[in-house]
Parts: C-alpha cells; structure tokens; sequence
C-alpha cells in the first residue's frame, strides 16, 4: 500500500506563472500583461522584455491596474494583472466587483505571495480570506494550482476561457510533482493517489502536504485518496461525491482560513447530498505572523502532521 510519487524538482509556483505568461505571448497576440510595481516578484520579467508593447508598468496603483485591464477587454484584449494576492483583492474589490465580475470582463487576475508562506513580510501580506472573496463573486473562476508544472498550465488554459478568472499562486520554492505535459482541465480534480479509508482535498501548497500526509498514513496501514482540487469554482462536485463514498470521510487541507475557503465549500457539496464526517486544515480565524514558512505552517497547525491528525479523527469518526 506504499503510496510512490516522482518529484521532478522544487521550483516556486510563482515562476510558473511567469513562464505560463511567457509562453501566451508567443501565442496569444491579444494577451497583455499589467504589474503593479512588482514585475520581478511576479516573473513577469521574460514578458516585458520580449513583448514591451503589451506589458503595463501602472505603479502601486492596483486599483488603477484593474480598471485599465477592464477596460483594455473591451478592445479584445486579453489583460492578465500582476500583484500580490493581499493588493490583488482586498486592496481592490470594489473595482473587481463592479468592473470585472458584474459585466464578466474577460480579466485574468494573478495574485503571488498568497497564504503564509509568504513568510516574513508579515500579517499585512499574508492574505487569507481571497478565495472566500472571489468565490462568492458571481462570474468568477477561482484556481489555485498546486506546483509550477500547474501554475504554468492553468496560466496558460485560462487565456482560453472567457471569463473573469483569479488565479492564486505563491512565493516559496515547493515539490513539481505534476506532468510537465499534463492537460489541465478547468474545473476538474486530479486524483494524485487512490484510496479507500479517508479522503484528503487539498489545493495549492497543501496538496504535497496531503500527499506526505498520505505517505506517512500508508505506513500505518491506512489508506489514503489524495485529490488536487485545483479549481475552486467551478468545484468538482463529482470527484467530491465519488471519493467520498468510496471512504466515508474527508479531510480538506488548504493554505487559507477556514471560513470561507475550500473547506467550506466541499461542506456544502457533502450537506446537500450526503452528510459525511469531515475534518478541516487551515488558519482558524487569525492572522498571520512574521517568520518563515516552515515555522507558520507548523504554528497555524497547516503542515503534514496536521493533514495526519485530520485524517485520523476523521476516520474515527466514520
């Protein structure tokens, strides 16, 4: 029951983005790219360089940057904005809200620096409420990827859908564990490993927590389906569904705040067709701090050990 993965590497997913980008301008002629003052934190810089008529330098003037792109969609324009998450959303939601979401402007909103492994820039940055945020926004996609290899190819599908999409991605260098040729499908899971005694859906930084997790539980004779629920909305309600009648449980891990977040929507999906016990990793009601990755992970009860712990309450629990 050994739980085997290949790891190709460790790179940011961040740097997916930027090579995602990169490679949409060479294809995509109608894709532009805006950066609020921030274009080596967001790997924008291989865009600029080649295609300098379509990249946007606006300033610290994110609220700015999310009108133009608004409005750059209505000339056909593809406009993929580049900042991080905390300036990405709470900074400017009202310009989200009323100018992209409400006439489903065709914006790619690219937040880096999400979560807390944003690290030691401290509680200010390190926003955890955006994906609760920009879930509840009619119109709006929301994915968060899981590795580079993803982030690269989500950067790259969503250039394709017409539609509002906010894409998360983050700072620190983690596990390529995904296929560099792997076909990314909006709103679809990955099933990463099969399983029949609990299920772990994760997104983001925490799906190769999920899997170690589910390395570690293997050992211990239990049996663990890891799923990549890579996109928020539109959510998978079937992959919910189907992993948990195979396993009659679920932990759900992610890099945000409880409330509002992955966690909370896989609840509804349970509630409305099958109440299963679930378990919930992530920031329960606080913020942030600064100190390294490493160290807030484990302080916010967000690493391995936690995904382990969840996974077994919430098979006690069956």
């Amino acid at each position: 029951m050994e739980k085997e993965i290949k790891i190709l590497g460790e790179k940011d997913t961040r740097s997916g983005f930027g090579e995602g980008l990169h490679e949409l301008g060479k294809t995509h002629p109608n894709v532009v790219a805006l950066c609020a003052d921030l274009t080596g934190s967001l790997k924008m810089d291989a865009f600029k360089a080649d295609f300098p008529d379509r990249f946007f330098q606006v300033g610290i003037s994110e609220a700015n940057m999310i009108s133009m792109a608004a409005g750059m969609t209505i000339g056909g324009k593809i406009p993929y904005t580049g900042t991080f998450a905390n300036f990405s959303t709470g900074r400017v939601y009202d310009q989200i809200r009323q100018s992209v979401a409400y006439s489903k402007k065709n914006v790619k909103i690219c937040a880096s620096h999400a979560g807390l492994t944003l690290g030691e820039d401290g509680a200010t940055h390190q926003i955890l409420e955006d994906i609760g945020m920009m879930k509840m926004m009619p119109n709006m996609t929301v994915i968060v990827p899981a590795d580079f290899n993803q982030t690269k190819q989500a950067t790259i599908a969503i250039a394709d859908l017409e539609s509002p999409v906010y894409l998360r991605f983050g700072r620190p260098k983690v596990p390529i564990f995904t296929a560099p040729d792997a076909e990314f499908v909006i709103g679809k899971a990955d099933t990463i490993f099969e399983g029949k005694d609990v299920s772990i859906i994760a997104c983001g930084h925490m799906v190769y927590k999920a899997i170690e997790a589910a390395q570690e539980l293997a050992k211990e004779g239990i049996d663990a389906e890891v799923i990549n629920m890579h996109t928020i909305k539109p959510l998978d309600e079937k992959a919910i569904l189907a992993t948990v009648k195979k396993t009659g449980c679920v932990v759900t891990a992610e890099e945000h705040m409880i409330n509002g977040g992955l966690g909370d929507a896989v609840a509804q999906v349970l509630s409305r067709n099958t109440p299963t016990p679930q378990e919930y990793v992530g920031v329960n009601d606080t913020f942030g701090e600064s100190a390294t990755p490493d160290e807030l992970m484990a302080k916010y009860n967000i690493d391995t050990i936690d995904v382990i712990k969840a996974a077994k309450k919430a098979i006690a629990r069956k």
